[in-house]
């Protein structure tokens, strides 16, 4: 069963919107946050035009593109995700003590390009080493938000501005998926590309950009607005179907027509376009999906395999939705490892490994499943964090950190090579802060301007999409 945290809930009734506005008869506050959330699940439809009668049978643009971000909620472990083998282990094992991973456990990498080190992945990552391996993945070493570029004695002499909050959950999720943290920014990087490219869709019913975990910044935009789903369909009010003839129709029917009448007030009229608004674009994306033809590929039932497939299926469906732009925000937690991160004894509680494990396997499925649909070279997906963790060992998990590695998956991905830079991995050394929190030598800028080209943002835009790329020197990374 899934245990994807929505936004919302996945049945909204009529009791939950009577409590809403009894709340607003106090105070704002309760119908407002309603109102948010219903924006999230209206998607881009307009209560006056009805859902479409699905065609399934188009094909996928040839021109079409999608994006994927993986977000892994809580700050990875990334040291223990690509490790330094060879002559690099003895001294990793030697700063990571308990935290350590044995040696014949991790599965080789062979790079196209190396900086005189060798490297390995966690043992847990067998999908991605052979994706690696075929040419198809890449990995992107110590990226993380920066306000300029800074080296240890900027950071140390305090002679260049950092990222507000350094090493909070909160903030840090925050500046990855808007990019700007140097200033208050309301919209999210995705969300500008959005903006920027809605217009190569013929129909704007439902929104280019969905989210199938909840609210998130990196899809906020000025235009786009972000549309947020479950793992099994659009969120629907009880009882909300347009069969013809069925009781759910007719309240569905009845429905429409009560949030389409006129309303007395600014608050109420609100509530009621956006609720209208909710009823048809679910009925349209929920009637779109049953109709379209299942996929093959068998994706495992974990919080990550159930968002992924939801984004294979909405992918397939693009014809039918006439979108040749997606955007998808999937999200895993469970990764801020203080404690019981490793457990060498016990399979079952070692808590990293199984994550990346899942990750692993979720992302295989969802690669196969492009190659079902005929779209792998249109797909990329790519993974954050909040930021990497220390080096050094708590003594039974890892604490904040700044600088981490990432991953791009897609048949349009240069892979089978290591992007960036990788740190120097010692305590006090060139790329620390303290404790092995890497200071980052590629920019979140730099990351999201290479999938931002590749997805058709101009050179002339970018500086929309990302106020600070003028800031560091390489604004495509290679990697696509």
């Amino acid at each position: 069963m899934s245990k994807t945290k929505s936004h919302f809930r996945a049945d909204v009734t009529r009791r939950d919107f009577l409590g809403s506005a009894c709340c607003a008869a106090v105070g704002y506050t309760g119908l407002l946050s309603t109102l948010g959330s219903l924006r999230l699940m209206a998607g881009a439809a307009s209560p006056d035009n009805g859902p479409r009668l699905p065609n399934t049978s188009a094909a996928i643009a040839s021109d079409y593109k999608a994006l994927v971000c993986l977000f892994l909620n809580g700050g990875n472990d990334a040291n223990n995700m690509i490790v330094p083998t060879g002559s690099g282990y003895a001294s990793y094992a030697t700063a990571r003590s308990n935290l350590a991973l044995p040696s014949s456990s991790l599965l080789p990498l062979s790079p196209k390009t190396s900086d005189g080190r060798t490297w390995g992945l966690h043992g847990s990552l067998t999908e991605l080493q052979s994706h690696f391996a075929a040419g198809r993945l890449a990995l992107l070493g110590n990226v993380g938000t920066l306000v300029y570029p800074t080296t240890r004695d900027q950071y140390t002499r305090a002679t260049v501005p950092l990222p507000p909050q350094l090493f909070s959950h909160a903030d840090q999720q925050v500046q990855w998926q808007h990019s700007v943290p140097d200033k208050p920014t309301a919209t999210g990087w995705g969300g500008r590309i959005a903006d920027l490219l809605y217009n190569l869709n013929s129909s704007n019913d439902i929104s280019m950009s969905v989210s199938i975990a909840g609210k998130n910044t990196f899809q906020v935009g000025n235009i786009v607005s972000q549309y947020a789903i479950g793992t099994g369909g659009a969120t629907t009010l009880a009882g909300s179907t347009s069969s013809a003839t069925s009781t759910d129709g007719i309240r569905f029917r009845a429905q429409k027509d009560l949030f389409a009448a006129s309303q007395p007030g600014l608050i109420e009229a609100a509530f009621g376009s956006v609720s209208g608004d909710a009823i048809v674009s679910a009925d349209l994306l929920n009637t779109v999906l049953a109709a379209a033809p299942a996929l093959a590929t068998t994706f495992p039932t974990t919080t990550a395999g159930n968002q992924l497939r939801m984004a294979a299926r909405l992918i397939g469906a693009s014809p039918t939705l006439g979108l040749k732009r997606q955007v998808f925000f999937v999200q895993l937690g469970g990764w801020d490892t203080h404690a019981s991160q490793i457990n060498t004894s016990n399979a079952a509680a070692d808590n990293h490994a199984n994550l990346l494990n899942q990750i692993s396997e979720a992302v295989d499925a969802f690669y196969r499943a492009t190659v079902e649909l005929g779209v792998p070279n249109q797909v990329t997906l790519f993974t954050a964090s909040d930021f990497g963790r220390t080096y050094r060992s708590n003594g039974d998990g890892s604490d904040h950190g700044w600088g981490s590695h990432a991953f791009i998956l897609g048949g349009a991905v240069k892979g089978g090579d290591i992007y960036g830079k990788m740190p120097t991995l010692t305590v006090g050394g060139p790329d620390d802060t303290s404790l092995g929190r890497w200071i980052p030598t590629t920019s979140v800028d730099e990351y999201a301007a290479t999938l931002a080209t590749w997805f058709g943002v101009s050179s002339t835009d970018l500086p929309t999409v990302l106020p600070n790329i003028g800031r560091f020197k390489t604004p495509n990374l290679g990697f696509l």
